[in-house]
């Protein structure tokens, strides 16, 4: 499972990229959604690497994330980050009982640098396991 957050803001970005993160329900600065990886989305991530933070997400981290930044559907409800997570597995995020995206807080410490994945120091593009450690900074 992929875990996409948004790093850029909203000034300046080109109307196709624009277009591609609506599509994927990232509308907000620090937004996160899950994806499979598929290589249509492979591809629209590729297309986006430069305003996004992607990897691949561990069982316990989705689990903190489904904890603490998933807002249910039917709020009279209760979530269960277990059988969230078997859902999600099954099907996707938008057939669960949360929404298909979770907003998280301005990573503890900053961010180091908006460079490239690629520059050492970078956050945007491609960063494997180490989104891991990205996201509970931003829980």
């Amino acid at each position: 499972m992929l875990l996409i957050i948004r790093i850029s803001g909203m000034v300046d970005v080109p109307p196709r990229i624009r277009e591609g993160l609506d599509r994927i329900r990232l509308r907000r600065k620090y937004s996160a959604v899950l994806l499979k990886p598929t290589p249509e989305n492979m591809k629209l991530l590729n297309k986006l690497r430069n305003h996004v933070a992607y990897g691949d997400i561990d069982k316990e981290t989705l689990s903190l994330l489904i904890d603490k930044r998933g807002v249910p559907k039917d709020r009279s409800k209760k979530i269960q980050a277990e059988k969230i997570i078997d859902q999600i597995e099954k099907k996707n995020l938008s057939s669960s009982d949360i929404k298909p995206f979770f907003r998280l807080h301005p990573p503890r410490g900053g961010i180091d640098s908006k460079k490239h994945a690629g520059v050492k120091g970078g956050v945007l593009g491609d960063n494997k396991k180490e989104i891991n450690a990205l996201v509970r900074r931003m829980l």
